[in-house]
């Protein structure tokens, strides 16, 4: 799976995949803060992302519930 990583001046970093389903959803990182934001195209109109920001221990519920600790023992 690519992983798509776009600048976003004055705002962050956008990290987005297309799922299978060819989706694009991602996460937004904004400098300076521990702000994520989760996007997803909007299916009525391909040039919009739509946007959900969680708090940090939001995101980390969010993480947990995907799998993220999983992850982490497959890779150790």
């Amino acid at each position: 799976m690519d992983i798509e990583r776009t600048a976003l001046p004055g705002i962050g970093v956008r990290h987005t995949f297309t799922t299978a389903q060819g989706r694009r959803i991602g996460i937004v990182e904004h400098h300076g803060s521990d702000r994520r934001d989760v996007v997803h195209d909007d299916p009525d109109d391909p040039d919009r992302m739509v946007s959900l920001t969680l708090t940090r221990t939001e995101a980390a519920a969010l993480a947990c519930l995907l799998g993220f600790p999983e992850l982490v023992a497959v890779a150790a």
